[in-house]
């Protein structure tokens, strides 16, 4: 396929590599950052790119990659509070917003319980609509083994469901 051919074929996948990104980092300006350098690294490791497989998912695991690199150093830098946050947390009914905290907390934890793995799914899946063929593309899984860690996260999570 000619270079100015697959320049093309980024530039129409960009929107929902955007989308992607967005649901990753919760930040505009932290998705426009993570959207530029995945572009950077696709465009600088073409050649690893298999002609006849899907662009899209080579391009949402570079970001995924890049993402979890950039969480692992931000281990080590704490995390950054918006301002307009905590200006929207002094105006909350206090009690309401303790109960939340207490639920998405134990949220968190039951995620974070589960195995990386099915993490990753549902990452896809509930969060950015992807079907489980789509996901199984993207994560190189069959999507028989998507349906069972789907159906075990579920499980697991079945109180907040």
């Amino acid at each position: 396929m000619p270079v100015g051919e697959v320049h093309r074929r980024m530039v129409d996948i960009l929107p929902r590599l955007r989308r992607f990104i967005g649901s990753l980092t919760n930040g505009a300006e932290l998705s426009d950052d993570l959207v530029q350098e995945t572009c950077l690294r696709a465009l600088a490791h073409l050649d690893q790119w298999q002609p006849g497989s899907r662009l899209d998912s080579w391009m949402f695991r570079i970001a995924r990659n890049l993402w979890i690199d950039q969480r692992r150093a931000e281990r080590f830098r704490g995390e950054p509070v918006e301002l307009e946050v905590v200006a929207h947390l002094l105006s909350c009914d206090g009690e309401l917003l303790a109960e939340n905290r207490i639920i998405l907390e134990q949220l968190k934890r039951d995620i974070a319980a589960l195995s990386a793995e099915q993490r990753n799914v549902i990452q896809f899946v509930w969060f950015h609509g992807l079907s489980y063929k789509e996901t199984g593309r993207i994560l190189n899984l069959p999507p028989g083994t998507v349906m069972s860690r789907m159906a075990r996260v579920r499980g697991a999570l079945q109180k907040f469901i």
